[in-house]
């Protein structure tokens, strides 16, 4: 980034997609705000690597179906030659949304939905979205994309932990599907509380979501469905565009899905997921924040700990953006803060505090 004639902190973005109308449409929509400069714009993936050595953008926009090269191969080459900020841009199609997953994976930030295929004539719909997703990625240290793994492995079947937890609710935001792969991977298979993972993800993208999920972790995970009944040994992904809430109803607890819209409130809410399973479980819930623009899920650690029940934020050294669980910490409702490495191990340590430190 550099200061531009008038003063203003100029972020400078590489445009790339084989489409000549794409590549106007995103050039007029990114220098719609004065604080973003389109140092130039590529057409292939190749073309793009060469502009990124030649130009050191401070983000680039990388289209995943492209001649030559695709932009996964791109993104690939950029983050071991020349590691830069990278947002995808997705087609709405299943082929290009689990290309997006799995593009979190090697490297990218973020990625943004083309709203009506390859050629979207209606890109500046979402002007605002991309205009905001490239801010945030300017300002990320590239250094923390690198995808933590757990030195454990917890494939093998396992003893029940003794625990007194019975629901866990993950929330994150950007940065947040590579965490969340993290985390899982690193809990056994026969784990004895049930888990709920919010998102924020556009609807088109969580299957894909869900299946790389599956594929890489041993828990059982699916997404959450409306009157479901939530039991242990379960991982519940929350469906884009609905708020994910947990009921009481009878003797058992459910899965509420609504569509509350708020010009104030993300969709889904970490905030309403958590502040549900504190009204439902009370102590028996732990709340985790992980890295997210924002504050959302701050006032929901805050609910759960007010519960009884306890509480974790990811730590700003591994945070791909460090605005939710900081926004929780200053709310002074944090048990412990830790690096993504160790959040599993936090998890599982936490579940049984109840029963084996008595009066902590």
């Amino acid at each position: 980034m550099f200061y531009g004639e008038d003063g203003v902190l100029l972020v400078k973005v590489l445009v790339v997609d084989d489409s000549s109308f794409m590549r106007k449409s995103l050039t007029h929509i990114l220098e719609s705000d004065r604080s973003i400069e389109v140092v130039d714009t590529a057409a292939d993936g190749e073309d793009a690597i060469r502009k990124v050595k030649q130009r050191h953008p401070d983000v680039v926009l990388l289209d995943i179906e492209m001649p030559v090269m695709d932009g996964l191969a791109a993104l690939a080459h950029i983050m071991a030659e020349c590691p830069t900020p990278v947002l995808m841009l997705s087609a709405l199609n299943k082929r290009d949304a689990a290309i997006a997953i799995k593009s979190l994976e090697h490297g990218a930030v973020d990625f943004i939905p083309k709203p009506s295929g390859v050629i979207s004539y209606d890109i500046e719909k979402l002007s605002n979205d991309i205009i905001g997703k490239v801010k945030v990625a300017a300002d990320v240290n590239v250094r923390k994309l690198a995808l933590y793994l757990p030195k454990e492995s917890y494939q093998r079947p396992r003893v029940k932990p003794v625990t007194q937890k019975k629901i866990v609710v993950i929330g994150a935001s950007t940065g947040g599907p590579r965490a969340v792969v993290n985390i899982l991977s690193g809990l056994p298979r026969d784990i004895s509380t049930a888990i709920l993972v919010v998102q924020h993800m556009s609807p088109e993208f969580v299957p894909s979501f869900v299946d790389r999920l599956q594929w890489g972790c041993p828990l059982k995970i699916s997404t959450a469905r409306k009157g479901e009944a939530i039991s242990s040994g379960q991982v519940l992904i929350a469906p884009g565009g609905y708020h994910t809430t947990i009921v009481q109803n009878g003797g058992a607890r459910k899965i509420r899905l609504s569509r509350k819209v708020s010009p104030y409130t993300a969709t889904p809410s970490i905030d309403y997921a958590m502040e549900s399973a504190a009204k439902t479980y009370g102590q028996s819930t732990l709340g985790v924040l992980l890295t997210g623009l924002g504050s959302d899920g701050a006032k929901g650690l805050k609910v759960i700990k007010e519960a009884g029940g306890s509480t974790i934020a990811e730590d700003s050294s591994t945070c791909v953006v460090f605005g939710m669980p900081k926004a929780a910490i200053e709310l002074g409702c944090v048990d412990e803060i830790v690096p993504l490495p160790q959040i599993a191990p936090t998890i599982l340590r936490m579940m049984r505090r109840e029963k084996d430190e008595p009066g902590k």
